[in-house]
Order: structure tokens, then sequence, then C-alpha cells
């Protein structure tokens, strides 16, 4: 930590948890791969589009990671999550308001506010508070077969078999629950997941978290962290992303990509000529990254409730 001298204290201390939030990712991601190893992976489909001709067959100090949120999947793994909480009685029916709204501000952007997605952290970490990691892993199983399967990106799909086939390991990197984020991982037949890691004593949780969600620079850190710990080189690796907020986590390998991107990271991405894919379709869905013929009543509706990990602020 002496190399961080030279920042404010105020500074020194975001730093310091960006690489607490960092290192504990990549400790769960490495424990779960390795717990789940051998499993069998749950069909997600045939991809859409044809493997892509970059990853070096053979090359084992090469991987993927990728962004999960608007990359791999339509919308937020941790407001599905929540619509399958809501359905189970995890929270109030009064609180819908207030959700279907941040829901609504949250698709019409198009992209992660870090203060609407510590809001639904913070409220998470909150309701799962006394819960066994083991029962919320149970229900992660189900609320993925209900509400996420089918939210797949079938080319980004694509993207990461490309490199599995090569040989190579392939991470979610993911503000989402590290729980969440690693049924996911699974069920798509990836290596693991790196997320954000919930405190835990004796498999329940206790309400808080290891160092911060992990988001913006705190993803650089666990990847970096990961990648020292599995002896890759950065520099033949890839990383996915559609956020500007990726922008660390994208500058630190070889090979950046650019999916379904935001305004600001296509601009950022064509100025420096890293690839770019677009999976949307339409001008409404490129906008705001899900399928064109959702209208209204799904923001209002089902997809109002995903946002019901949203308390009041603290």
């Amino acid at each position: 930590m002496a190399a961080l001298g030279w920042l404010t204290p105020r500074r020194r201390s975001a730093t310091a948890r960006s690489v607490l939030a960092g290192e504990a990712a990549a400790e769960a991601a490495r424990k779960t791969s390795q717990e789940y190893e051998g499993l069998a992976a749950t069909p997600s489909g045939k991809p859409e589009e044809p493997e892509p001709a970059f990853p070096v067959v053979g090359d084992d100090r090469a991987a993927a990671f990728f962004d999960l949120d608007n990359t791999v999947m339509q919308g937020a793994a941790i407001f599905h999550f929540g619509r399958g909480l809501y359905k189970r009685k995890f929270f109030q029916r009064q609180e819908l308001a207030r959700f279907a709204w941040q829901q609504a501000w949250f698709r019409l952007a198009g992209v992660e506010d870090p203060e609407h997605m510590q809001d639904a952290r913070d409220s998470a970490l909150s309701i799962v508070k006394g819960h066994r990691v083991s029962e919320l892993m149970f229900i992660g199983e189900e609320i993925y077969d209900e509400y996420m399967a089918e939210r797949i990106w079938p080319g980004t799909r694509a993207l990461a078999q490309a490199h599995l086939d090569a040989g190579q390991k392939v991470w979610l990197v993911t503000a989402a629950p590290v729980e969440t984020a690693t049924i996911i991982a699974r069920r798509l037949g990836l290596t693991g997941a790196l997320g954000t890691v919930a405190e835990s004593v004796d498999g329940v949780y206790t309400g808080k978290l290891v160092g911060e969600p992990l988001h913006g620079p705190a993803k650089a850190e666990a990847v970096r962290a990961l990648a020292a710990a599995e002896d890759l080189d950065l520099t033949r690796c890839a990383a996915y992303s559609d956020s500007h907020n990726d922008i660390p986590m994208l500058s630190l390998v070889g090979h950046p990509y650019a999916i379904n991107p935001d305004a600001k990271l296509r601009r950022y991405a064509r100025e420096r000529e890293w690839r770019l894919r677009d999976y949307r379709t339409g001008r409404k869905a490129a906008k705001v990254g899900i399928p064109a013929a959702a209208g209204v009543g799904a923001i209002a509706g089902g997809t109002a409730a995903a946002m019901a990990l949203h308390r009041r602020r603290r």
C-alpha cells in the first residue's frame, strides 16, 4: 500500500477498497470454479454467429473476461434477481412504484449509473442479511431459468464459446453478486465468475460487503489479481463490455472489445480502433439495449419488479 502514499486520504481509501474488492472477487472466482469443475453445463442454445478467428488455439496464458449486464445478458442481472425475490415475497408491494421508475430510468438510459447500482446493492444486502448462502444459491438457480436464460445474447455467447473451444478460460466480471454470477457462468459452461463479494459467517450473510461493489476500477483490480494467480499474460487476453465504466478493465488487455456499447464507450473504442460488435436490433434497441418490441408495459409491469432491490438511500 506504500505506493498509494501520494494520494489524498479519501482517494487512497477508495483505491484500497477497489483493490480489496478485486482481490476478494478473484479469490471467490477461483474457489467457485474449482467447486463447479466437472459439473455439466446446461446448454444455452446453438450460437447464431460463426466463431471469430481471434482466439489462438492452445494459448493457455490467454483468457477472456466478459462483463455481464447488457454484454452477455440483456438488462442487469441484479434486477432480474430482484424480480425473482419479489415473486418469493422477500419484500413488499408498496415499494414497486419507486422501483418501477428506477427500472424505467435504467432501461431508457441504457447505461450503468454507479449511484443507482449502489442503491440496488445496498438494498440487496439488507434483504439477504440473515439468510443462508445455500438458500440464495438454490433460489438463484430457479431465477436464472425463469428470467435470465432467454436474455442471453447469442452473439456474445458465440464469442465466449470461441475462447473455450480454443482451450482458454472464460470469466464473467460483474458487479452482480458473485453467487448469481457463478450460476450464470456455470449454466453457460464458462470457467467461473468475478463478482461482488458479500460477507458471510458460517454460511450466513452478515449484510456487509468485502471491499466494495465490483464496479469500474474494482473490476480491473479483480482481473489483474486473477491474472496473477492464474499466470495469465494480459497482453494476450481479451475483455468484452458494453459500458464506459469498464474502460479500466478493457484497457488492461491486449484485445479489448466494445459489445453493444454505450455512446461514451463507442466513441472511446473508435478513437483507439478497438473492435466493436452490436447485437441489438432497431434504432430504439441500439439506444437502450433491450428488444425494440419491449414497451412501457414491460417496463411498468414485469421488469418493474426487478428494481425491487432499491430501497431508500442511506
